[in-house]
């Protein structure tokens, strides 16, 4: 089994790069309520070579380090770290080897996108920011138990009939993230519970009033190509 010490300068420099970089999304994922006490994870993949670095199984937000985070091939096997991987290694192993554009995959269980998960919808996209950021509704995934690389491929399969999205919800479990690199897969997962929450309240006053897909798609190229700085 290879060892980050058969790894060279460039992608030892990379990985701790990386570890510093997942070590402090995690702190956002607190600062946005997406997490509860070790529930939760983020990954990012490196470009120098096929490796990710993913948080620890088990370990409170408050006591993770960049050297904490876990170091792991892309059969979510462990390169280098002295804690155990998250349990969720072997998905977010599966969507990057399945997805090659993503270089970030981040898991949570926050309220109102869980909630939508439970209940096995997609959410609607009755907000110009869903068709924004998700380019339609955020869909829903099939149930998949925990532990394999079955989430992954639940989460890919789910994303590849709804392209645009960066967010899928595992029925009965919670949504997973993507996006070029872990910050973009954090702010994704802030943008699912924003929307979920809201459209929960939508619910409440009246029924939903969906956005046609035209106008989605006007909207989405838009954000994606016009919006920002470039």
């Amino acid at each position: 089994m290879a060892t980050l010490a058969d790894y060279g300068p460039e992608v030892r420099a990379e990985v701790k790069q990386v570890r510093e970089v997942v070590a402090r999304l995690h702190e956002q994922l607190i600062k946005w309520n997406l997490v509860v006490w070790t529930a939760g994870n983020v990954s990012q993949r490196l470009h120098t070579a096929d490796l990710m670095v993913i948080k620890p199984s088990g370990v409170r937000y408050e006591y993770l380090t960049p050297g904490s985070m876990v170091v792991c091939d892309l059969d979510g096997n462990v390169v280098d770290g002295t804690e155990a991987p998250s349990s969720d290694t072997a998905s977010h192993a599966y969507i990057y080897r399945n997805m090659p554009n993503v270089y970030g995959v981040v898991h949570t269980h926050s309220t109102y996108a869980t909630a939508w998960a439970a209940t096995g919808q997609n959410i609607p996209c009755g907000l110009t920011m869903m068709g924004d950021e998700f380019g339609g509704p955020v869909p829903v995934g099939p149930f998949r138990l925990i532990g394999s690389e079955a989430i992954g491929k639940g989460v890919v399969e789910t994303l590849k009939k709804y392209p645009k999205s960066p967010a899928v919800l595992m029925q009965n479990h919670g949504p997973f993230t993507i996006g070029k690199d872990a910050e973009a897969a954090v702010k994704a997962a802030a943008m699912t519970e924003e929307v979920a929450h809201t459209m929960w309240a939508a619910r409440q006053l009246g029924d939903i009033i969906e956005i046609p897909q035209a106008d989605i798609d006007k909207l989405n190229d838009r954000y994606q190509n016009v919006y920002g700085q470039h």
